[in-house]
């Protein structure tokens, strides 16, 4: 009941004029920008963080909100009518909508996935309002040990799920690591890899490393490899769908959400996976398989709900840990750092007003995004037909802005430039970028919360694994480590018996 009366007094927060404002502002950004090839939420998010600066805190957030989701719908327009996903998560979309687009039915295919979006998104909020305040509470209680198991969690499953290999992944988190690392100890003063310079004594600012790893990277990495041609976009005529597509789509939309919402609350990547599990799902239940690799309505609509589900997810662990499970979610832990605000089990109570007004406005920018969008899918599918080279020297110019708005010095602009050519070469070497920067934005916390749990302990390397809260997580990563090991045998195993019983 509480957290119900404080969603009401979000919702008179977010429903003011200029709150109501800002999330409108953040759905149509959001979606410009994220339905250009090569754009994902993450990147959208990043770019416009800077933008944000002169807003308070709540109308930034909201904002930021609208970025996200509309984003996230702007990337599956891109995937169903160019074939080009902005991000991993809509290659699923590409699967079945581009198809469907290419048959004559692309106005069916957004339809599907706008409508998918907003069922998942209302469900993954609902289950956000329900569960988050219970995770706060419990979190309340988790000490330096617990906390520093849980970002060693965070570390090893996002770089074991995420990039072609772990190697690959281990060496991304380095990478953040590294960067994190640069500037004043916390605890002791002593500067460290600033060489000398006293703009690097502050540390690199995560917002910067954001913009550069995502934006600065991946637009010097699709400008050298794509053609100076903008893609041919399908034309799409208003988005509708018949009665048929509904019975067709439905439950659907109700099965997306009970998959993408607890892989959004782990750090397990993202939506990247279940978005592939309820493709699968789909297509196993679906009564019209001769239609799958052609177009099937519903390899569309449920993959799309259990994305928009996992953005929710993912708010869970953020808020109430402070634990960023994907890219988007690292950017928007770091905008709430650039305002002194940390997330955390406290955060429900020091910031109030804030939180609920956030988690309020997911279900206005939700209404905003399906009551918008859905008239504008033409004027977006015009977006696509941008010259590339206009389009990537924009985004290259906005990200420079965005930078200099930081710090206001022209030092900041070099840091740019030189962590946008490491995300080219990540890009370039198949390094993935997500556990760099979550490597940027937690690594000073866990190495502060490592050197408290040592204290505690006088030293004693006991003192990390003296509760059985951090007991299981270590067994659970012991679990992700020794998997790929243990997979072989468990499939002959299983193999063996059944020849046995046959």
């Amino acid at each position: 009941m509480n957290s119900f009366a404080s969603l009401m007094d979000g919702f008179g927060t977010a429903l003011t004029p200029v709150n109501l404002l800002w999330a409108a502002v953040g759905v149509l950004l959001g979606t410009a920008i994220g339905v250009l090839p090569g754009i994902g939420p993450a990147m959208a998010v990043a770019l416009l963080l800077p933008v944000t600066y002169g807003l308070e805190p709540t109308g930034a957030f909201i904002m930021f909100a609208g970025i996200y989701y509309g984003a996230m719908f702007g990337g599956s327009t891109t995937s169903i009518l160019l074939n080009t996903p902005g991000e991993s998560a809509a290659v699923v979309a590409a699967m079945e909508g581009n198809p469907m687009a290419k048959s004559g039915r692309g106005a069916q295919a957004l339809a599907a996935a706008a409508i998918g979006h907003f069922a998942g998104g209302m469900i993954g909020t609902i289950l956000l309002v329900a569960l988050a305040p219970k995770v706060a509470d419990l979190a309340v209680d988790i000490g330096a040990p617990d906390y520093f198991a849980i970002m060693v969690l965070a570390f090893i499953a996002v770089t074991s799920v995420l990039g072609s290999s772990r190697i690959r992944g281990l060496a991304s988190l380095l990478i953040g690591l590294t960067l994190g690392l640069v500037g004043l100890d916390q605890m002791t003063g002593q500067q460290r890899l600033t060489f000398g310079s006293l703009q690097l004594a502050d540390g690199i600012d995560v917002v910067i490393v954001a913009v550069g790893l995502f934006a600065i990277g991946e637009a010097l990495w699709v400008a050298a490899h794509l053609r100076r041609t903008s893609g041919r976009a399908i034309p799409v005529g208003r988005p509708w769908l018949g009665k048929q597509d509904v019975k067709r789509t439905w439950k659907s939309w109700l099965r997306g959400p009970l998959i993408g919402f607890p892989f959004g609350a782990i750090p397990a990547g993202g939506a990247e996976i279940p978005t592939f599990l309820s493709y699968v799902t789909e297509k196993r239940l679906s009564k019209h398989k001769d239609e799958w690799g052609k177009g099937a309505i519903e390899g569309v609509a449920g993959p799309e709900s259990a994305s928009s589900a996992s953005a929710a997810g993912t708010l869970v662990s953020m808020l109430t840990l402070g634990l960023p499970t994907t890219a988007v979610a690292a950017v928007m832990l770091a905008a709430f750092q650039q305002y002194g605000i940390q997330p955390g089990p406290l955060l429900f109570e020091r910031e109030s007003e804030l939180v609920w007004g956030l988690i309020a406005s997911l279900f206005v920018g939700m209404v905003l995004l399906l009551a918008l969008n859905l008239p504008l899918a033409p004027v977006w599918a015009k977006l696509l037909r941008i010259p590339r080279p206009y389009l990537y020297a924009g985004i290259l110019f906005f990200a420079a802005v965005g930078a200099y708005a930081v710090g206001g010095e022209a030092f900041d602009l070099v840091i740019l430039l030189v962590i946008g050519l490491i995300g080219f070469g990540m890009r370039r070497y198949g390094l993935p970028v997500l556990p760099a920067v979550i490597g940027v934005i937690l690594g000073p916390n866990a190495e502060l919360q490592l050197r408290r749990a040592l204290q505690i302990s006088d030293g004693s390397v006991r003192g990390l694994v003296d509760t059985p809260f951090s007991i299981s997580v270590y067994a659970l990563i012991g679990l992700i480590l020794l998997w790929p090991l243990l997979r072989k045998p468990a499939r002959r195993l299983l193999n063996f018996r059944r020849t046995v019983r046959e």
